[in-house]
């Protein structure tokens, strides 16, 4: 098993407290293998067998227990007295009413709750309504260059982040032989699940009433799909991917396609970045960016192209920004664009992310956009060259495979 230290550390954190985790993120990113390694981590802290109660509604053996009712029957008569038992619930959205079963068990002494989703609509729907100000979410994302390099250090830095560019940070596919392009038949079945299992159930949840369902044909969703990793890091709307499928003979409504784009963002398929006017501190509502979730899964769909490496690394950038804990969106300054505003609560830091700064029309257009900023929050271009590299007047030109790795 791949060992998340960062996210194991973040339960850790979280052990006892009287709040709900909730661990989020597309299919086979890790959810079930770090509650695997979060438990047996218990255990070596003293924990007992008897203590933990874990369940996977993907297994068939669980299907019954998919009835709320007896699912909460099941946990409560095994439940410990006069010391803590650990809950664990893997792909808990599978229940009906499952928020009937985690709202009764929250407020009951000494119990310690856990729940993996694969759908955003869990946090989106009744549990967030009953259980506001009570869950916390830990996020996962598929691995890091540095966790990919890590399990594959054997090769040398730059191959090792070529593989990554090609094949992705699914965690099997990290550890998987891939020198004859097996992964890509993973890949497939991991897309198909998400875009049929997981859309599907998400909307089934969601508009219980048949008639209601608004997203109903799977190939109008892969044909979206297909079109937003095409255009990974270019801004888009509603309007402009409809515009594209009128185009190709099939007419859409700018409404059709924002329930199907929708669906994609809340089975984390793919992440939206708003933009943001830096001067005016505001959220700008037109003209987001789509990142997908990984770049495995984007090449499997065929959409990656020769000369668009710079897309593919700047996708890289903005998921790494999300696990440093940074809010991340597009900047705008003036008629220009800074690549990435990543905040936290105690600052900002601004991100230009290019292949390379060697033609001195790149270097001005990069690093303009970050001269014209008038703050001194750090102002920093990702490069995958190394000549580049070096501070011009407090704007710091850093080569991204370092970066990563830091």
């Amino acid at each position: 098993m791949v060992e998340r230290k960062e996210y194991l550390a973040l339960l850790k954190e979280w052990k006892n407290e009287k709040v709900i985790k909730v661990v989020t993120g597309i299919r086979r990113c890790g959810k079930s293998t770090l509650l695997a390694l979060f438990q047996e981590q218990l255990k070596k802290e003293g924990v007992k067998k008897e203590q933990i109660i874990s369940i996977n509604f993907e297994e068939l053996e669980n299907e019954e227990l998919t009835d709320y009712k007896k699912l909460y029957k099941y946990i409560t008569e095994r439940l410990c007295k006069d010391k803590y038992t650990y809950i664990f619930l893997d792909e808990i959205q599978t229940v009906k009413d499952f928020q009937k079963v985690v709202d009764s068990l929250y407020v009951k002494d000494n119990v310690d709750i856990y729940i993996t989703g694969s759908n955003a609509y869990l946090l989106s729907g009744e549990l967030a309504t009953l259980l506001s100000g009570r869950y916390v979410e830990i996020s996962i994302l598929p691995l890091s260059f540095k966790e990919f390099y890590e399990l594959n250090a054997n090769m040398s830095k730059e191959d090792a982040f070529n593989e990554y560019l090609q094949c992705g940070g699914f965690p099997y596919v990290a550890t998987m032989d891939r020198s004859r392009g097996k992964y890509n038949s993973y890949l497939e079945g991991i897309y198909n699940t998400v875009v049929v299992k997981d859309v599907e159930e998400r909307d089934k949840r969601k508009h219980e009433d048949k008639n209601k369902r608004k997203v109903t044909d799977i190939t109008l969703l892969k044909t979206i799909s297909k079109y937003l990793a095409s255009v990974v890091g270019s801004p888009v709307s509603a309007k402009s991917i409809a515009d594209y499928l009128s185009s190709n003979g099939r007419k859409t409504s700018s409404n059709t396609v924002d329930d199907y784009v929708e669906a994609l963002i809340e089975s984390y398929l793919f992440y939206p970045a708003e933009r943001y006017d830096i001067a005016g501190k505001l959220l700008l509502k037109r003209n987001q960016k789509m990142y997908m979730i990984d770049l495995g899964l984007r090449g499997y769909l065929g959409t990656k192209k020769g000369g668009d490496i710079g897309y593919s690394i700047e996708n890289i950038v903005y998921f790494e920004l999300l696990r440093r804990g940074y809010k991340v969106n597009i900047g705008k300054v003036g008629a220009t664009e800074v690549d990435f505003v990543a905040q936290k609560a105690d600052g900002t830091e601004y991100y230009q992310v290019t292949a390379s700064m060697l033609e001195e029309s790149t270097f001005n257009r990069e690093i303009t956009p970050l001269q014209n900023i008038k703050d001194f929050y750090p102002k920093k271009i990702l490069t995958l060259d190394k000549y580049s590299i070096g501070n011009y007047n407090g704007i710091v030109v850093e080569n991204i495979i370092d970066w990563l790795l830091d």
